[in-house]
């Protein structure tokens, strides 16, 4: 346990990346792209838009732009590219090159992170009027939120996919159970959602 607010702030930032990485883990190339809801949520685009996140926030908006970001980026930050480029991943993306800019705008954001006093200002252009006064201690914690309301999604697909659960690696957040479980779990809720029939 530490008083120190940012190592605080960075500890939860880390373990929602962590999280978002194992939930890709074994997962084949068709089940990191296909979409699983109506809107196309899908594991490999949460990653993909994740990295653009982390990018323009600890990046652009502290002046410290990440080096060498991809063609969909520029235009999603001039608001010039498709809507949702940064949502999915195309057949010309490989899986391994998202991953691997998601790991390298991590660590630039890490060494950001590392460089600046809580208090560091900076400006969120895409913010209008309001972005234009902002802290790192304000977009670290809009960034953990971001991050875990991201690996929300991927803890919902990754289950929808092959029914794999758990909050992180090390730690389920789940009751023990098996499939006979969650089988008698899921009808009792269904039971009672009937009710309201």
């Amino acid at each position: 346990m530490t008083d120190d607010h940012k190592a605080v702030l960075q500890r939860y930032l880390g373990r929602a990346r962590e999280a978002v990485l194992w939930k890709l883990e074994g997962l084949s190339e068709y089940d990191l792209r296909r979409p699983l809801t109506p809107t196309g949520t899908n594991a490999l685009g949460v990653v993909k838009h994740l990295a653009g996140v982390e990018a323009g926030y600890f990046g652009d908006s502290l002046g410290r732009p990440v080096p060498d970001m991809p063609p969909w980026y520029a235009e999603m930050m001039a608001d010039s590219g498709e809507d949702n480029a940064d949502m999915w991943a195309t057949a010309e993306e490989s899986s391994d090159s998202i991953l691997d800019l998601y790991k390298r705008v991590t660590a630039h954001a890490d060494t950001v992170i590392d460089e600046l006093d809580l208090d560091s200002g900076g400006t969120v252009s895409w913010w209008g009027p309001d972005g234009t006064d902002v802290t790192l201690q304000w977009l670290l914690v809009h960034l953990v939120a971001e991050t875990n309301r991201h690996g929300g999604q991927l803890d919902i697909v990754r289950e929808l996919i092959d029914g794999a659960l758990g909050m992180r690696v090390d730690a389920s957040n789940l009751p023990e159970g098996g499939p006979d479980y969650w089988e008698t779990y899921r009808n009792r809720v269904q039971q009672s959602a009937e009710s309201f029939r």
